[in-house]
């Protein structure tokens, strides 16, 4: 039997006892019959390189894995499998109990327009659906299967498979910018040798998703859901989570959406709640410039599989060159955004991240959600009066002082979200920096009371409890803050973020 009788029959409506219209999506790999609210894919029967779908059998078995690996996360998108079966009289029926002819995996049709890729492009992309793609991530990745893998030995072959792929590509990127490639992965690879090979080792290497790119992640009712992890290669699907996490960050960042993936990075490392994870920021710059760099090989292949002459490769080259960046970044660096409650700090805070350090940007470190997180309630929980305590204020301040040493010496930049009224808090902070040998910025801000007293009245879905009574109590202690940069924010955010951008370009000062 040959397979185009199968595609014929999934193509026919009265297959699914319908009238309407049977939409077909083609692969390389597979192909997809879009009928009602159903949908059924099945396995071409193709041989490549990298997969075998030429049997039955190896059909089955890689549908039942998909299956396997995303109802998981997505049951409301993945049903099950169903046969396609031939009976007595040679006739194809979806279902039953005869010959099975072929397999298919039945899903829940999702919305057009859906997939996040579409929902980015039509502008959509909220700092809200950003965290929960990040908060989506890191409960994939927790609920993974560990594997008993060297982190350093998985990127190492990643690294030798480009680097092979590239030798055959010099026409389309040229030889200098291939080479400057090859050196900056190998030189990061050196340099975090062992923190990879202890990440494994602690983990943090898993069976992950494989291809988390935006287009293999969908909204349904207002929440992102994975879907679509790669199945046929283990070898490929095994990976430390941070390199798993990168593909969607070097994809938002890719697309433009420099905001969006750093509010991912931040989502995900407070949802999984691993230190590890700060430490592990210190490999981000090499996963960022291996996603980069295969998508750059990928767009090269693409062209030529095509035949196209004509074929314009900038997009591939453009790929490279984002790797290129990403594996030399900037030196690390401090920011501290102090003020009363209403004074703009955490929005300014993430208006400046993605422009300050190493992609995807600075990591935002909030007093509010560290002080939610360690009276162990969610952050939109109100807390008692008790958890704002000078003690308690003490221990949140020491744990945020704490992340935010482990981040710097990871070469990632941060900024740290807090009041920082007292003398005491600002002292640590630039102590921090001097232990850390990078260079700090202050930014003290500041607005009338009707200002403030009006915003946190108004403030609502924030991790922050402050109200009227917290305001006017705080401007009461008079606090100055004299040795940081002062800039007032009653009027527009974009003024406020230029001068904030100005004074973090004068370079601060390095303790």
């Amino acid at each position: 039997m040959s397979f185009d009788e199968i595609e014929s029959f999934l193509s026919a409506p009265e297959t699914y006892g319908t009238n309407g219209r049977v939409d077909v999506v083609r692969t390389h790999a597979a192909m997809v019959f879009l009928v009602g609210e159903h949908a059924y894919k099945v396995k071409r029967p193709v041989r490549y390189d990298y997969l075998d779908f030429s049997t039955l059998d190896a059909r089955r078995a890689m549908l039942r894995r998909e299956l396997e690996l995303n109802k998981p996360g997505a049951p409301e998108i993945y049903l099950g499998l169903v046969p396609v079966t031939r009976g007595a009289d040679g006739g194809l029926k979806l279902g039953g109990e005869s010959e099975v002819a072929e397999w298919c995996l039945h899903m829940r049709r999702f919305p057009k327009g859906a997939e996040l890729s579409e929902v980015a492009g039509r502008g959509e992309l909220t700092l809200g659906i950003a965290e929960d793609i990040g908060c989506a991530i890191a409960e994939l990745h927790a609920r993974a299967e560990i594997r008993d893998a060297d982190g350093r030995a998985l990127v190492a072959e990643i690294a030798g498979e480009l680097d092979s792929a590239f030798s055959g590509m010099t026409d389309v990127f040229g030889a200098a910018r291939i080479n400057r490639f090859r050196a900056r992965v190998a030189a990061r690879i050196d340099a975090q040798a062992t923190l990879l090979s202890d990440r494994g080792r602690a983990g943090h290497v898993r069976r992950g998703h494989g291809d988390l790119h935006l287009g293999n992640m969908v909204l349904l009712d207002g929440r992102p859901v994975p879907f679509d992890a790669l199945e046929f290669d283990e070898r490929l699907g095994t990976l430390d989570v941070l390199y798993d996490l990168a593909f969607a960050l070097m994809d938002l960042l890719h697309c433009g959406f420099p905001v969006a993936a750093n509010a991912v990075l931040g989502a995900y490392l407070i949802r999984a709640d691993q230190p590890d994870h700060l430490d592990g920021l210190a490999a981000l710059p090499l996963f960022l410039g291996l996603r980069a760099g295969i998508r750059a090989m990928v767009s090269v292949q693409a062209a030529q599989l095509a035949d196209d002459a004509a074929a314009d490769f900038g997009t591939a080259r453009k790929y490279l060159d984002h790797a290129l960046d990403y594996l030399a970044p900037p030196p690390p660096r401090l920011v501290a955004i102090g003020g009363y409650s209403g004074t703009g700090k955490t929005t300014l805070a993430r208006q400046l991240a993605p422009g300050i350090g190493a992609a995807p940007g600075a990591i935002h470190l909030r007093s509010d959600l560290q002080r939610k997180a360690l009276f162990g309630v969610d952050p939109m929980s109100h807390l008692p009066d008790a958890a704002y305590s000078e003690a308690a204020g003490r221990r949140v301040y020491a744990h945020l002082l704490d992340d935010a040493e482990r981040i710097l010496k990871a070469g990632h930049s941060v900024i740290l979200d807090a009041v920082h009224a007292r003398a005491e808090d600002r002292r640590r902070v630039a102590e921090l920096a001097r232990r850390a040998g990078v260079a700090m910025t202050g930014l003290w801000l500041q607005a009338d009371e009707d200002i403030l007293v009006a915003r946190v009245t108004e403030r609502r879905g924030d991790a922050s409890d402050a109200d009227a009574e917290v305001v006017r109590k705080q401007l009461a202690t008079r606090a100055a803050a004299p040795d940081w940069v002062h800039l007032e924010t009653g009027g527009a955010l974009s003024a406020t973020l230029d001068a904030a951008r100005a004074a973090i370009a004068r370079g601060g000062w390095t303790c």
